[in-house]
């Protein structure tokens, strides 16, 4: 028996994941634990919680192995300086004394963190673990494998084949250039928060018209195989505080939206515009990938591969017949990535599981819960059979009841897929304002996805006979079906989750319960946490959500709870009083 222990750390969702045999035990993100979304430090509550689930202690954990080269990525933040310097000084002096305390010393913080000391700690680079963290999870025998982020070491996206238990990158493109930081530059400069809210600008972009497409191609030059030079007169994040610069600014026609302020129409055609670029450059890499290797299959990983948008035009027009993304394509998915790695490519050994479904983190017994509940004098009523758990929870849907709906093992990755979700009916024209006013508390032109019964799904959406189970694929809302108005965007396409009995056997019941009342296949599936905070992790942050919110139900485990039912909670706070209903 081997167990490999995977982790990512000190930049943005760190994560750990914990193999047996090859096997994926457990994985879950640092957020979920410290409520700190994003939070970048050592996982040390989430490799805790693995081992938990594995039932063993660090002392009988065999290998270790850590996302990325963390010296390859200081000699590129050093180069960078140099290049730029004096330009660079005030980000280098605030960027070295982090990198010298903890950054460079991953094998002293390891041991001091977990007192590890039986084997040396195992590196791989950036992208060989976004590129194993798909390939070694995916159904494909072979594959061709497209890795597409901000940055790793020095690579930004990378090309190569998959086949049995090796991967070979035989191609990619350095920093400075790089889509993601095209991307994550474009969201700062329309106000959003860089490396969290890159989805927002997603959202908002066909809302826009692709006015500004030209005006962007200069600042990135894209050539027929979707390599690119990002032009770098217009940005500063190679040596500076801030992504975009001056003459940014005088390029789109103004300065910055500043956070909280309106979102105007050059906003939204912008938003539009880098979209536009991010689909184009996205196609024409995997169709050249295609023509290179030959094969029919694909697999995408990295940041970038969570644009569910772009991942839909690879599907429609790359040429590949399947695609697949894990559900932590981002950097989360490098701790699994990495000890995949160690199985298959330094250890030799034959790939033996397959990523089909997401519930890689803590689940909860109905006595576990009900203690909480108790303690906070919670009113409810236990369900104890399935079907009339569902059956009470679709009839609150239909009803136009907002739900919480808790159940099982929570999700691995940022996409709420049926255990930590609040749900709703997609046939409610205001179904999505009432939700994310009344219970996200954002912005008013973000989407929300459907979670849609598998066997259904080509009925509705133009899949093109592919599944998605991971919600990472948009597809266009059949024109005869758009009469589920609460989940079609504006530009009548939808952010699409297949749902399948062996995956999720309590969810698929959930909706095959909610067709039979209502006719429709699917309800609106969006994460289960407020504006700026993670997804519920416990039955407490769960609890805690609902009371805040003007959610109208909660169903977690076998209990259901209804707001009008319950006391007031000063203790726990109120987010309406922050964003009060009109």
């Amino acid at each position: 028996m081997t167990w490999i222990l995977g982790i990512s750390c000190f930049y943005h969702d760190s994560a750990a994941a914990l193999l047996k045999d090859g096997v994926l035990v457990a994985a879950a993100s640092e957020e979920r634990f410290t409520r700190i979304k994003h939070d970048p430090g050592f996982p040390r509550n989430a490799i805790d919680f693995v081992l938990g689930v594995g039932g063993i202690t660090i002392e009988e954990v065999d290998h270790l192995a850590f996302y990325d080269k963390p010296m390859l990525k200081l000699e590129r933040i050093l180069l960078s300086h140099l290049q730029s310097f004096p330009k660079s000084k005030a980000q280098f002096i605030a960027a070295i004394p982090l990198w010298m305390k903890e950054k460079i010393s991953i094998r002293r913080v390891v041991g001091k963190e977990l007192n590890w000391k039986r084997k040396p700690v195992l590196f791989a680079e950036h992208h060989v673990s976004h590129g194993a963290s798909s390939f070694f999870s995916s159904p494909f025998e072979e594959a061709a494998i497209l890795t597409v982020d901000g940055v790793g070491e020095w690579a930004t996206a990378t090309q190569g084949v998959g086949r049995g238990n090796t991967i070979e990158l035989f191609g990619e493109i350095r920093f400075p250039h790089s889509l993601g930081l095209l991307y994550s530059a474009v969201t700062g400069y329309l106000g959003f928060k860089v490396n969290s809210a890159e989805y927002k600008v997603m959202g908002l972009a066909p809302y826009g018209e692709p006015t500004y497409v030209d005006k962007l191609k200069q600042v990135i030059d894209i050539a027929e195989d979707g390599s690119f030079r990002l032009n770098m007169d217009y940005f500063d994040f190679d040596f500076g505080m801030r992504m975009t610069n001056e003459a940014f600014f005088e390029l789109m026609g103004s300065e910055p939206r500043e956070p909280e302020a309106e979102v105007e129409q050059h906003h939204k055609d912008v938003a539009r515009s880098v979209q536009e670029i991010v689909n184009e450059i996205m196609v024409k890499q995997a169709r050249a990938l295609q023509k290179k290797t030959g094969l029919k299959n694909l697999c995408l990983a990295g940041g970038v591969a969570l644009n569910c948008v772009a991942n839909g035009h690879v599907l429609r027009e790359s040429g590949f017949e399947r695609v697949f993304a894990q559900p932590a394509a981002g950097d989360a998915g490098g701790a699994l990535g990495c000890a995949l790695w160690v199985h298959c490519m330094v250890l030799g050994n034959d790939r033996t599981w397959v990523m089909d479904r997401a519930d890689w983190g803590p689940g909860f017994t109905d006595e576990a819960i009900e203690a909480v509940l108790e303690h906070y004098g919670a009113t409810w009523t236990r369900v104890e059979d399935d079907a009339e758990l569902c059956r009470v929870a679709s009839s609150e849907i239909a009803d136009e009841k907002v739900v919480g709906w808790f159940q099982g093992r929570m999700e691995y990755g940022p996409r709420a897929l049926g255990n930590r979700s609040i749900l709703g009916d997609p046939r409610v024209l205001d179904m999505r304002d009432r939700i994310n006013i009344k219970i996200k508390f954002r912005e008013g032109f973000r989407p929300f996805a459907p979670s849609v019964l598998a066997e259904k799904a080509g009925d509705w959406f133009d899949l093109r006979g592919h599944d998605s189970p991971f919600m990472l694929l948009v597809a266009d809302v059949h024109e005869a079906k758009r009469t589920v108005p609460a989940i079609t965007h504006v530009d009548g396409s939808a952010r699409v989750q297949t749902v399948t009995a062996e995956a999720t056997p309590l969810y698929h019941q959930l909706l095959s319960e909610f067709e039979a009342q209502t006719g429709c296949p699917m309800v609106i599936n969006t994460s289960f946490n407020v504006r700026g905070e993670p997804i519920v992790c416990t039955p407490e942050d769960a609890f805690q959500c609902f009371i805040r919110t003007h959610m109208d139900t909660l169903v977690i485990g076998s209990y259901v709870l209804r707001k009008q039912d319950q006391r007031d909670y000063p203790e726990i706070g109120d987010a309406r009083e922050a964003f009060p209903l009109d």
